[in-house]
């Protein structure tokens, strides 16, 4: 009798690298009902929390960003990758991953390294169309490359890379109530749904708000307003005070049914939303965060942008009066709305949570 397959997804913090874990994760569920996965990384509450949510067991390690310039802020980056390879070294040992999956963030780095110093079967999944630094020092340690993008930066023709796209969560999460289902916009409103990612973007909390009280039609909006957790209580007030239907929260378990049924988005450029919006060809206005990582959420955007498929607005450039302009252009032109999510939906990979299950369990049965 063989025994259970055993999986390591490790890496998240943030629901970009987090959610395409969790995807997988499901996928890889649904192929081998008996396989037991484990989500190895950091004790962000967020990060527990929404594993928690969805059912999967974690471990924690030790890590933090690897960071200084100088030689004391080196070493002490080193002795930090250090106590982190040795938990991870220990972890392979007790768990016997038949695979490990890095889906990027630094609590990903020891954990991989530690796959390939014991010849377990590895590979990152990179969601970006810029590779993360973490992603980028893991690559030559990996067995495969799984990419969201067909022209990946600096992978293109790599003989490990695997053109899967980025995984979607599926609209699956059980919740006692959506919101969606108690109330939802009026037959004369616009489903409109407005985040910051995971985390919350204050800029466009900021930019939004100005927004409205600067449109004469704001009773002919619905909308979903992801906050994150520092701008949910002042966001709140000021819909009450605008007296405007709205549902506010710092974070929404079931974004995938809102995606589902919104018409138009106002929100950052994580490829984690980029690949959700192309699911559900839903159009958007992105506003890339100005200091991520390389700047990787602008090549996002402007891939998007290229096809039609989004409207682009540097943050820097993001006030409440140009923000209600691009939105009040978008609402009443039914047409250009309909081609974006056709450009959308022709951009998407749905399966490639699957894909990369897929890719995963064979690759054992080949190595096995």
């Amino acid at each position: 009798m063989n025994s259970p397959f055993n999986l390591i997804i490790t890496g998240g913090k943030t629901g970009g690298h987090l959610f395409p874990g969790i995807a997988t994760a499901e996928a890889l569920r649904q192929l081998n009902p008996e396989a037991n996965i484990l989500f190895v990384g950091t004790d962000a509450p967020f990060e527990v929390q929404t594993l928690e949510k969805y059912g999967f067991a974690h471990k924690s390690i030790y890590s933090k960003p690897i960071k200084g310039k100088n030689p004391f802020g080196k070493l002490f980056s080193m002795s930090i990758i250090l106590v982190s390879l040795i938990q991870s070294l220990i972890l392979m040992k007790t768990v016997k991953p038949d695979f490990v999956l890095g889906v990027g963030g630094f609590s990903s780095f020891a954990v991989v390294v530690a796959a390939w110093i014991m010849g377990i079967p590895r590979a990152i999944q990179e969601q970006n169309a810029f590779p993360g630094l973490t992603n980028r020092k893991l690559a030559r340690f990996a067995d495969l490359i799984f990419t969201s993008f067909e022209n990946t930066r600096g992978w293109a023709g790599h003989p490990k890379v695997k053109y899967v796209g980025n995984p979607v969560r599926k609209a699956s999460v059980q919740e006692s109530e959506t919101g969606l289902e108690k109330e939802g916009p009026r037959p004369d409103q616009t489903f409109l749904l407005v985040t910051g990612g995971s985390q919350g973007a204050t800029s466009i909390n900021t930019a939004f708000m100005d927004a409205l009280t600067l449109m004469d039609g704001r009773d002919k909006l619905y909308i979903v307003h992801q906050t994150g957790i520092q701008g949910e209580a002042v966001i709140r007030q000021k819909y009450a005070d605008l007296k405007i239907r709205a549902r506010v929260s710092a974070f929404f378990h079931d974004m995938p049914q809102i995606q589902k049924r919104a018409r138009l988005a106002v929100t950052r450029a994580g490829a984690g939303i980029i690949s959700e919006l192309c699911v559900h060809g839903l159009p958007a206005i992105l506003i890339p965060f100005p200091h991520a990582a390389d700047d990787h959420q602008t090549f996002n955007a402007k891939a998007l942008e290229e096809q039609g498929a989004a409207v682009l607005i540097k943050d820097r450039d993001l006030n409440g009066n140009t923000l209600k302009q691009v939105i009040e252009s978008l609402i009443i032109d039914q047409k250009r709305l309909d081609l974006m999510s056709e450009k959308l939906k022709g951009l998407a990979k749905s399966d490639a949570a699957k894909t990369i299950a897929d890719h995963i369990l064979n690759f054992k049965r080949i190595r096995g």
